[in-house]
């Protein structure tokens, strides 16, 4: 059996975070090996954005660019500069002690070892779990009203959840939108009681409350074109015409790999230094959407992503 390899970085994840990161350690000769994932936790290479078809909000391009489109000349880029990938997932981590230990592939069967570690796994957006939800995934279908809420410009949304997000993207599509129907499941809303406050009054935003969405229409058309909503106290159905349906129920942080092994936030996130990419080991750090349940762009996730790579060669340089 070979020694393992030892590498001066090791990124976890391949979404913008972990790309930047690649292209700037590269850049600065680390040689860094981006271990890209596969299909962990129903993400795969390139992350949440490999399922966006249109994004118009990433600077430099002024018309717009497919999701898919953009991974490929971040990894494309990453690669030029030097990166090697290996498209498997990490199955096991061990930051107990240096070298840290990362066994990749469906067996543990290869350990790499790693003087840092950038983490950018990211986040999954929860959702409703219904077959036709599912089928209309990027056309009409959302779990981020600033990526996709500019493309229902003037026509009728609906936002499902109750807590502060829901509110912020009911706020924020109405902006945008002709209206807004909020939809949540109980008889009060979890968010602060500002926000509440924000919501009910805005004239362009309707409230059901006790409500479920138990369909998205219309698959056979290939994009949304209503919802079919139960009230649970009366058991009545109804049909609301809404040209996309934005599911803010919260995410899930790709951090499950990690308990143990790093301090976490309540809400599962992992734990930076404020101001930085530090997590609580010396030589790991975390950047993207596994630490921000805030912003959740590419945009920032690029820019943490970025941060992390310098404090790795920093704290590398420190230590050498």
């Amino acid at each position: 059996m070979s020694e393992p390899r030892l590498h001066k970085v090791l990124i976890i994840g391949s979404g913008p975070a972990g790309l930047t990161a690649a292209i700037y350690a590269a850049r600065a000769n680390l040689a860094p090996l981006c271990v890209e994932g596969f299909n962990a936790g129903g993400l795969v290479p390139g992350g949440q954005l490999m399922f966006t078809t249109d994004v118009e909000n990433y600077p430099g391009f002024p018309t717009g660019v497919t999701g898919q489109e953009l991974m490929e000349k971040f990894r494309e880029q990453a690669e030029r500069q030097g990166t090697e990938f290996i498209t498997a997932d990490v199955q096991k981590v061990d930051f107990s002690s240096r070298p840290f230990k990362v066994w990749v592939g469906e067996d543990e069967n290869e350990l790499h070892l790693a003087q840092t570690v950038i983490i950018s796994t990211g986040a999954r957006a929860n959702y409703l779990g219904l077959d036709s939800e599912e089928a209309l995934k990027n056309r009409g279908v959302s779990a981020c009203a600033v990526c996709d809420g500019a493309l229902f410009r003037g026509k009728d949304v609906c936002v499902i959840g109750g807590g502060d997000t829901a509110m912020e993207e009911a706020a924020y599509l109405s902006g945008l939108c002709s209206r807004v129907t909020l939809i949540h499941r109980r008889g009060e809303f979890r968010a602060s009681k500002v926000m509440q406050e924000r919501v009910r009054s805005n004239e362009k935003i309707d409230i059901l409350y006790n409500s479920v969405v138990t369909d998205v229409l219309d698959p056979s058309q290939g994009h949304v074109t209503g919802v079919r909503v139960k009230n649970l106290e009366s058991g009545e159905t109804n049909e609301l015409d809404v040209a996309a349906m934005f599911v803010a129920i919260g995410h899930t942080p790709m951090t499950e790999l990690f308990k143990g092994q790093l301090d976490v936030h309540d809400n599962g996130y992992l734990k930076v230094k404020p101001g930085t990419t530090q997590t609580s080991v010396e030589g790991v750090f975390a950047a993207g959407d596994v630490a921000d349940w805030v912003y959740r762009q590419a945009i920032t996730a690029a820019g943490t992503g970025c941060m992390a790579a310098l404090e790795a060669e920093r704290w590398l340089a420190a230590h050498e």
